[in-house]
Parts: structure tokens; sequence; C-alpha cells
């Protein structure tokens, strides 16, 4: 007689809870981040002289550091120009490129395998245009890629990324502290971040109950509640929310351990744009979404409604001399009351309380550990990818027969 069933029992936060732990003790290497040491990376910022940082990759490799930069550049005093080159769309290649002095720039490189195509790609590009040596290029990799080989063959300088930290993991790595770090950004806040939450979490806190809480429920309810929406007020978070759609895109799309297939999609939209389209879907539409807001609570910009008379327009002059910081957040707050009026449309906020470092690190640690938790919920690996590998294979193949 043989069985096979493609149900899986409900674990406990506790049973969940050790498993993390395992993973935290054996071969996932993202969690242990938070206790790194940061000197190498500050060590080499320092002295880089190059006023435009350039980086080089795609996904995993920009996505993160993208996310941190956006949320940050327009409150801090930064030293550096940061750019990434990460298509290859001919004209937005050409269209950066165009904007930058190529002659004082510092090329980073990095691919996790060393062989991804479209940063090679570019990269031989901008081998055409200017000369790249060990006095502008840093390549981040693997140890044992043959990018790494190639930057040692070249004398060029050369950061590992773990080989237990998948890529879209790896922002608190070289892959991002070392950019972010070279601009001028705190990256010992940005871990001091990441580590008020896993104390919190793996303290059994605050953060404990938060994220398996919200975990447990988007798994059991991901057959009626399959999207799940992040409706960020805030333009700076833009980066946050194409880094979220690749963590949960890549980390939980998968087939379960019984062959069945997983997933929640994610979608991420900013207020107030896109309360003129997608909340009317939201509300109005299919009731197979969650949605999660997340708030600026300060945003260090004082900015106000000048106090014009506009001829007709008389009725609106409730709006002179408030400040945009406050109308955004009260145009979230109209959003979550709408949307809780319902009654029938999952919903939480998240409160960022300021524009600092420690603020973005800690949210984008907790949407780590909130993954982890998903897929262990659901039965998944989170951290591989066959479904990207598999396109990744047939590219390689159509290039070889051109």
């Amino acid at each position: 007689m043989s069985y096979h069933n493609n149900f899986n029992p409900t674990i406990s936060d506790e049973e969940l809870f050790s498993e993390l732990i395992k993973e935290k003790e054996s071969d996932i290497g993202y969690y242990n981040l938070v206790h790194q040491d940061t000197a190498a990376f500050k060590e080499y910022a320092k002295d880089v002289k190059q006023n435009n940082i350039v980086v080089i990759g795609i996904g995993g490799s920009t996505l993160g550091t993208y996310a941190i930069y956006k949320f940050l550049k327009h409150s801090k005093n930064l030293s550096k120009n940061l750019y990434f080159l990460e298509t290859t769309d001919p004209i937005d290649i050409k269209s950066k490129l165009r904007r930058i002095d190529l002659e004082d720039t510092l090329f980073i490189v990095i691919s996790k395998s060393g062989t991804t195509v479209e940063t090679v790609s570019i990269f031989k590009y901008i081998n055409s245009l200017v000369t790249v040596d060990k006095n502008n290029t840093v390549v981040i990799t693997e140890y044992d890629s043959k990018l790494n080989f190639y930057a040692q063959s070249n004398g060029m300088k050369t950061f590992e990324i773990p080989k237990d930290v998948g890529g879209r993991f790896s922002v608190f790595t070289a892959v991002g502290l070392l950019p972010l770090a070279i601009v001028g950004i705190d990256i010992d806040e940005l871990l001091a971040g990441t580590k008020d939450i896993y104390n919190s979490f793996f303290n059994k806190e605050l953060f404990y109950e938060r994220i398996l809480r919200k975990a447990r429920f988007f798994t059991e309810y991901k057959t009626k509640f399959n999207v799940n929406v992040v409706f960020s007020y805030s333009s700076r978070l833009e980066g946050f929310n194409k880094w979220y759609i690749q963590l949960w895109g890549e980390s939980l799309g998968k087939m379960d351990c019984n062959f069945t297939r997983q997933g929640i999609t994610p979608i991420g939209i900013i207020g107030p744009i896109d309360q003129h389209s997608f909340l009317q879907l939201i509300v109005g539409g299919t009731r197979d979404k969650t949605v999660t807001v997340i708030k600026l609570e300060d945003f260090d910009n004082h900015l106000k409604i000048p106090a014009i008379n506009l001829a007709g327009l008389e009725e609106l002059n409730y709006l002179d001399n408030v400040e945009f910081s406050s109308l955004i957040n009260m145009q979230a707050d109209a959003t979550i009351e709408s949307i809780n009026s319902f009654r029938d449309i999952p919903c939480d906020v998240i409160t960022i309380t300021g524009v600092n470092e420690r603020a973005i690190a800690s949210l984008m640690y907790e949407y780590e550990l909130l993954t982890s938790a998903c897929a262990k919920f659901m039965y998944i690996n989170a951290y591989d990818q066959p479904g990207v590998e598999s396109g990744k294979i047939i590219l390689k193949e159509k290039l070889a027969k051109k």
C-alpha cells in the first residue's frame, strides 16, 4: 500500500521558531549579519577619491542598496553620487552614462555567482568606454567565482558575498554596506537597526509575536487572500517596494514538500499617487488582497502649502499653511479608515519613526524574518529560485546559438 497527500498540519509558533533557530545556527547566513564587523568596509570607503560611484549588478545585487539610498539620500549630506546600472535596456544604459563623468567614477561590480549575464554585459560595455583597472574598480562576489578570479588576476580589490547568504537577502553584506559606506551613509547605524529587530524577535519580545502572527495569517488564509499590497505613503519607499517584490516573489513562489504550488503575490504601490488608481481595486474589487500601509512619522521636511488665494477655489483655503508631511499622513489615515470601514479587507499599519539608517534597516530586516516565517508555514524553501535559474539556462543556450 502506498499513500500520498498534499496537505500539511499547521505547525505551532514554537515549532516554527525552533526551525528558524536551526536555520540561524546552521546554513542560512543572513540572520547573523547583524553581528558582523564593518571595519573593512569603512577602511576602504575612506580612501575612495572618486566622486561618482556606479554599482553594476541586478536583482539582489542592487535592489536592497537602492532601497536604502533612495530612502535616505534627500535627508543626508552625502559626499558622493551613487548610480545603478542594472538593466540591459540600451536606452537606460546610455542615458545614465551620459550624466556621469566616467573618469571620476569608481565601479562596483556585483554578482554572487560571478557569471550574471546582465552584469557582465554592462561591465564589458564600460570597458569599451574607459580604462577599467584596480584604481577604479572593486568586485563583490563569492570567493571562488570566475569574477573573483578575474579581479584577482587584475589586482582589483575584492569583497566576499558569503555562500550561505542568498542574493535577495544580501543587502547587509558587502553588497549594500560597501557602496553605502562610500557615499557617506552610517552602516553601523544600519546594523544597529537590524540588531533591534533581531534581539526583539529571538528574545521573544514585541517582534516575535508581531512577525509570527502576521506570517500565520498570510499563510493560513493564502487561498482566499493571495495578494499582499504594500501601500507605502512616501516616495522615499519606492525602492523598498521594489526590493520587497523581489524578496517575496523569489522566496515564496515555490512548490511545497508535497509538490503543491504555493505563494503570495507581492504588489508595491505609493501613496497618495495610487489612491487615484489601485485603491479603487482594493476597496471595490475582489476580496483577495491583504494590505500593509507603511507610514512615515517624521519626514524631516517642513515644506508648507502657502496661503495663496486662488480665485474660484476659495473653498479649499483650509489647505493654507498645512505642511505637506501632515497632508500625506492625513491621506494615509483616510485610506486606512476607508479600508477598515469595509470590515472584510485585512489591513495592518507600520509606522516608521523617521528618515534615518536605523529605521529603514529595521523595516527591511523585519521583512526578511517575515519571509522566512511565511516559508516555514508553507513548508517551502525560501532560499532557492529554481524558476529563475531555468530562465537563466535557457538564455545562455540561446546566446550560445546566436
